[in-house]
């Protein structure tokens, strides 16, 4: 097929004055403690490792849970992780602290790591409420008061069990970590000098015990306390300036003991435990040391603060001078700048367990750790950490930004912001009236984008005033209990529908005639509509995402309890009626046709099942057994649904949720069409294609793609080898799929389908920083992705040229458009907006 020609106009857009929120707390999940005879299940060498969630707060106080994207079998994955939800936070509200727990920290294997099910989320924002979440529910679980002031740290404890009340300090407390935890069993044998083992030596030394915990405070000093008395240990002064007090602003503990502060002179400083002496001293940063994170292996530190500098401090051997033995020390090892503002938290992938020498935790020695940091800017760097001294010939780069894995000389990378929750657009378009809707944490606003003049002899556009391409027709502050979660405009601008996590909010939009200005009218019983039909939490009617009907006579609302409800908006211009209610998302166990379709099972119902096939009973046992199964997987599940999109011809409705179930919903006869099997990633971007609107096509988070025939219910069998033969700088763009719009080519170009021919189409796929045009009825080909051709010489150039000549340009990345809305947020722009940035004049610099 030809390539086309056509000229095409676009509209960049930058006035969108959306504004990312500041990254202020950073947690990767803790690992299970090791068994206590230091056998441990896995041993350094070469395997793949797995990644655990990342989970990120934000100054507006949302919370944001992402998920790696990589398989189990690559080490490699280009786009790292990728927002899997968004916990709104309370308006108004922050988010200062972070702190990860398991849930039943005895259940795990030494080589688990945790998911999201298995662990529960802390968080202070500043107040003395301590928060605690609920990530499956997106919502909050409870708060519980310090009733002592303002929390200024929290930090989780080895074993996720304790419950203890320490003396109180004089000083404020800025910081907290934990010591190595200890065998209470094998102690006391210990002690006693007894050999013998009873019977409950095993029960004793199953048990780790938390031995003592750090502080760091705001009067030039760290504090130690003993967790079993309460008492406090010891007391460490750090240096003074002027008299002033340094505030110890960061502390971490390593296996052997030793302490770590980060404080408010820039210095660095290693303690003794033992003796709460000073071991070793430096003058890291020009301003404030905000965070630290400690390496893996417990060989590296890596602290940062104001002056936005990240630096490496590596554990090296020394010969020592007064004997032939050699001792270590701790060296300052290389920086890196990756941000413009104050770095505010660090982290590391895989988490650092302080745990005795003895027990210290294997890890693989090929593949490089992660390290991740955030801060005023808004943005989140990921940096390969390998150390400098590792004797491994090739250490694997698990985020495929360089060859080199060493913090110093890896390329590290951002994650794209999300303008959106759940990883969604925050920008919608209401495509007849050229409207466009843009959302913040609570308020909303809509712009009029006027038709392009039509273009003179010149082919060449012309690009308009910026006064000429926009004007602001609506701006709405809205009054909400949490931030803004979800929005959607009708494309014919006569709806508009916004909720927060609690309340969704339907407004009639009428144009003023002299000004041309929208005026919003709510629609007051809309809430209460919704509420008759919500049986769990009847006063709780917020949306994880909103849909009208391309006719705008349908609205479809997804709750923030799953259920998906379809109302009718043509009958009554006033008011709203539902048709019916939808609960597919909330099974365990869906029935399609007589197919039974399992959903995504937690570790307490696998371990159920488990324990009921290992009984042996007889056939009325098993018969229980069987319905206490049966009504297990039956129960609700909690689910978020992230993404739905409607066809164009308003019949199919398409919704996929983070437990990556897709349903297909019949809008016409209002049933329940069919259900897709779980992928492997979770669809990041779902459109039906005009021309065929049974076809779905689905792009997911790790820009792998699928289509999908809804009327047929299966995946057609031309798309197949599109599907699986991706080219691969595609799959490894480092910014995931973020949408995807469809537009046909022509009408006397088709393709065969499994239903018969199809017309020919093209799809537009977005991130953050790319955009790809897909042409599916291309033959599969090396396609615009491919760099310049490289100089063949003899036959294997001539047989290279007939390849390239036969090869279609199915894949290319867009520099023309035609009919498309590029919103752009120039960094220049965001970052324009905050406090200047620390900078030290030197004397004498150029």
């Amino acid at each position: 097929m030809g390539e086309t020609t056509t000229t095409l106009s676009v509209h960049r857009c930058r006035f969108v004055d959306f504004t990312p929120s500041a990254v202020t707390a950073l947690a990767f999940p803790p690992l299970p403690l090791p068994t206590i005879k230091g056998k441990n299940r896995v041993t350094a060498g070469n395997y793949i490792p797995k990644f655990g969630p990342l989970i990120v707060g934000h100054a507006n106080g949302n919370i944001e849970v992402y998920e790696w994207t990589g398989s189990s079998e690559a080490v490699e994955a280009p786009q790292a992780w990728v927002v899997r939800k968004t916990l709104s936070g309370v308006n108004p509200s922050k988010v200062d602290s972070l702190a990860l727990a398991l849930k039943r920290p005895h259940d795990f294997q030494e080589d688990d790591v945790p998911s999201i099910t298995d662990l529960r989320l802390f968080s202070t924002g500043g107040g003395s409420e301590l928060t605690e979440w609920d990530m499956e529910h997106t919502n909050i679980r409870r708060s519980i008061s310090s009733q002592g002031g303002s929390i200024w740290s929290i930090s989780t404890n080895p074993t996720s069990t304790h419950l203890r009340r320490l003396d109180r300090s004089k000083s404020r407390i800025l910081s907290l970590a934990w010591g190595p935890p200890f065998l209470q069993g094998s102690e006391q044998r210990a002690s006693t000098g007894s050999q013998q083992e009873d019977n409950n030596s095993d029960e004793d030394e199953d048990q780790w015990h938390d031995s003592w915990v750090v502080a760091g405070c705001s009067d030039s000093s760290l504090r130690k306390w003993d967790v079993s008395s309460g008492r406090i240990l010891d007391r460490m002064g750090t240096d003074k300036l002027r008299g002033e007090r340094t505030l110890v602003w960061t502390v971490g503990v390593l296996g052997d003991g030793t302490i770590i502060s980060g404080d408010s002179l820039g210095m660095v400083k290693f303690w003794d435990s033992q003796t709460g002496t000073q071991l070793q001293s430096f003058e890291a940063h020009g301003a404030d040391v905000l965070c630290l994170v400690v390496g893996p292996d417990g060989t590296s530190v890596y602290t940062s603060g104001i002056d936005q500098k990240v630096t490496q401090f590596s554990l090296i051997e020394s010969p020592s001078s007064k004997s032939d033995s050699s001792s270590t020390r701790w060296v300052r090892a290389a920086f890196k700048r990756m941000h413009s503002h104050d770095v505010r938290t660090l982290a590391m992938w895989p988490p650092y367990a302080t745990l005795p020498l003895s027990h210290r935790r294997p890890f693989s020695t090929n593949v490089a750790p992660v390290l991740v940091s955030g801060g005023l800017d808004m943005s989140i760097a990921l940096t390969p950490a390998a150390l400098p001294q590792s004797t491994i010939a090739y250490i694997a780069n698990p985020l495929a930004t360089s060859v080199t894995a060493t913090f110093e000389d890896a390329y590290y990378r951002r994650i794209a912001y999300s303008s959106g929750a759940h990883g969604t657009v925050g920008l919608h378009l209401a495509k007849r009236v050229r409207l466009m809707l843009s959302t913040s944490d609570t308020g909303l606003a809509v712009w009029r984008i006027p038709p392009k003049p039509p273009l003179e002899d010149d082919p060449q556009l012309t690009p308009l005033g910026e006064e000429a391409s926009w004007s602001k027709v609506l701006e709405m502050n809205l009054r909400v209990k949490t931030n803004i979660v979800a929005s959607t405009i009708s494309d014919d601008g006569q709806w508009l529908a916004v909720s927060d996590a609690f309340e969704t909010k339907l407004f009639s939009l009428q144009t003023d005639a002299s000004t041309g200005d929208l005026k919003p009218k709510r629609v007051r019983d809309f809430q209460r509509v919704l509420q008759e039909m919500l049986p769990d939490a009847p006063s709780i009617s917020g949306a994880s995402t909103l849909a009208f009907s391309p006719d705008s006579s349908k609205l479809v609302v997804a709750t923030t309890t799953a259920f998906v409800l379809i109302l009718d908006l043509a009958s009554d211009p006033t008011s709203a009626r539902v048709l019916r209610r939808f609960d597919q998302h909330r099974n365990r166990k869906s029935i399609v046709e007589g197919r039974i379709l399992i959903g995504q099972r937690t570790k307490a119902d696998r371990e159920t099942n488990a324990s009921a096939q290992e009984q042996d009973t007889d056939h009325s046992d098993r018969e229980s057994i069987n319905i206490d199964l049966q009504s297990t997987l039956s129960r609700p599940t909690p689910a978020t649904i992230t993404r739905m999109t409607i066809s164009p011809d308003g019949q199919w409705l398409a919704t996929t949720d983070d437990h990556r179930r897709t349903h297909i919903f019949n809008l016409d006869s209002v049933q329940h069409h069919s259900s897709l099997p779980s992928f492997p990633q979770p669809a990041h971007a779902l459109a039906f294609v005009p021309g065929s609107p049974s076809l779905l096509i689905l792009g997911f988070a790790n820009n792998s793609l699928e289509l999908y025939d809804v009327e047929a219910r299966q995946f057609p069998t031309w798309s197949r080898p599109l599907c699986t033969a991706l080219p691969k700088r595609f799959t490894h763009l480092h910014d995931a799929i973020l949408g995807v719009t469809v537009a046909p080519l022509s009408e006397s170009n088709t393709i065969k389908g499994g239903n018969g021919n199809l017309n020919s189409v093209f799809a537009l796929f977005w991130g953050a920083t790319w955009l790809c045009k897909v042409q599916f009825d291309a033959p599969i080909g090396w396609g615009g992705f491919e760099k310049k051709r490289r100089r063949r010489r003899g036959e294997g150039a001539d047989h290279g040229t007939e390849r390239d000549k036969g090869a279609a340009h199915n894949f290319k990345l867009v520099t023309q458009y035609r009919q498309l809305v590029v919103v752009e947020r120039p960094l220049t722009d965001v970052l324009a907006s905050l406090p200047p940035a620390y900078f030290r004049p030197k004397y004498g610099a150029s």
